[in-house]
């Protein structure tokens, strides 16, 4: 039996494999038939569902999908239209709903799309759960009597319940009056949210990547690719660059001189932040095993200490939730503010950077100076000859060894989507890092 799940939800090609009209539907019935049970009793006398989406084309394909699917096993259905992924995890949670769902393949291009579900907490389904779903999707699903099907219905006010939600997050005290932001949305879930935010907060905003036709999100724009956003910062000679990615779920910053600021000096600037305005609850942080050792040198300097995990968010969520940390991370520009999301959020993340400018009475270019980070390398590698585990950790250790000499680190890992082995090496020397990497190379295409 194969696991329909990925490691964020069920991702595919629209119109193909599990991205299809037919297993949606199936996927929709499977959830319910798994949670409707003996063993998931629902507070409400109707299991309920919220469904979010992004601006793909093949939204329009697949919501009145699940809808379908959903109804037919006796749900009821609540459709939010185009918002964030943490919309959606707010919403289900504000809504007293079972279950979340939210249609989008994140930043990945317009003909890929997804199925990612959250619990009536915002959090997303444990492993086990969606071990469960997937027996049921391969085995027989079960529909509901005629009169037992579901509703659905469209909340309207969805997108002004979650951006009274996100202001709320920054401080009452402090305004973006004055201040010149250019925000791109990448064309995607944020294009009307994000801007609308900053504005009533009083910054003078410039939008790129804010009209989406279904078919240009992430598209030359947004969190993956910030060089339309670099330019437009310079040339309108604006404060600061915001970028989101298709489902506002990723943030990645650019300073007035252009400069890309990543996931790890996001997460630093918010901790010190919140460290220094005492929001913080414990001293610990959360980043993922990729993060600069620079950021956790400095972290480590002001009193914090930092937690690493496995690469992906829901890793950095159940850290977070095992040792109380307020604020986690991926240097990808997952951000994850636990007290006001349940999930990664880069328009909140975004407010708490700005907070932390206007509080400071600093520049976007100053958060730079917090730390100096190590210099990395990254680089995807065609596996073609299996490696064993044991053996690649004692030859990555022979390496640190020598080469390295203990002062820098060496990440391997597999893809969990491709036939690639994705390699990060880090160290204080860049002469180093290359001698290292042609070491590595040669492990997995001798």
């Amino acid at each position: 039996m194969n696991n329909i799940f990925g490691t964020d939800g069920v991702r595919g090609k629209a119109n193909d494999g599990y991205i299809t009209p037919e297993n949606v539907m199936k996927l929709a019935i499977s959830a319910v038939n798994y949670y409707v049970n003996d063993d998931h009793k629902t507070a409400n006398s109707k299991f309920t569902v919220v469904i979010g989406k992004d601006t793909r084309l093949s939204g329009y394909m697949l919501e009145p999908a699940l809808t379908s699917g959903f109804i037919s096993a006796g749900a009821d259905v609540v459709l939010l239209g185009p918002v964030p992924t943490p919309a959606v995890a707010f919403l289900t949670r504000s809504l007293r709903a079972d279950l979340g769902v939210v249609i989008s393949a994140s930043h990945n291009p317009y003909y890929d799309n997804g199925i990612k579900f959250f619990n009536s907490k915002g959090f997303k389904i444990s492993p086990k759960d969606e071990t469960k779903i997937s027996v049921i999707f391969h085995n027989r699903q079960t529909l509901t009597a005629p009169d037992h099907m579901g509703k659905a219905k469209r909340l309207n006010d969805a997108a002004g319940r979650y951006i009274e939600l996100v202001k709320n997050s920054f401080p009452k005290n402090l305004g973006l009056l004055g201040m010149k932001i250019v925000i791109d949305t990448a064309n995607g879930a944020a294009y009307k949210i994000a801007p609308q935010v900053l504005w009533e907060l009083g910054a003078e905003i410039i939008k790129i990547g804010s009209e989406p036709d279904g078919l240009n999100i992430n598209k030359f724009c947004g969190a993956t690719d910030t060089k339309l956003l670099q330019k437009t910062v310079v040339d309108q000679k604006a404060d600061i660059g915001i970028a989101l990615d298709g489902d506002a779920d990723r943030l990645i910053i650019v300073d007035e001189k252009g400069e890309v600021l990543d996931g790890d000096y996001i997460i630093a600037t918010i901790a010190t932040d919140w460290l220094e305005t005492g929001k913080l609850s414990s001293k610990n942080v959360v980043a993922t095993k990729m993060s600069n050792i620079g950021m956790e040198i400095y972290l480590n300097k002001i009193g914090l200490k930092l937690f690493r995990c496995d690469v992906g968010d829901k890793y950095v969520l159940e850290k977070m939730l095992e040792i109380d940390a307020k604020i986690g991370g991926e240097k990808s520009g997952h951000i994850i503010p636990i007290d006001y999301s349940s999930t990664g959020d880069g328009i909140v993340a975004a407010l708490q950077i700005l907070a932390y400018i206007r509080r400071k009475e600093v520049k976007a270019s100053d958060i730079r100076n917090l730390y100096s980070p190590f210099p990395q390398e990254f680089k995807n590698v065609t596996k073609i000859v299996e490696v064993s585990d044991e053996k690649t950790v004692k030859f990555i250790k022979e390496i640190e060894s020598e080469i390295l000499k203990e002062k820098g680190r060496i990440i391997i890992r597999k893809s969990g989507t491709e036939n690639l082995i994705r390699i990060m090496i880090e160290s204080e020397n860049r002469e180093d890092i290359n001698l290292a990497m042609k070491k590595v190379e040669e492990l997995f295409v001798a």
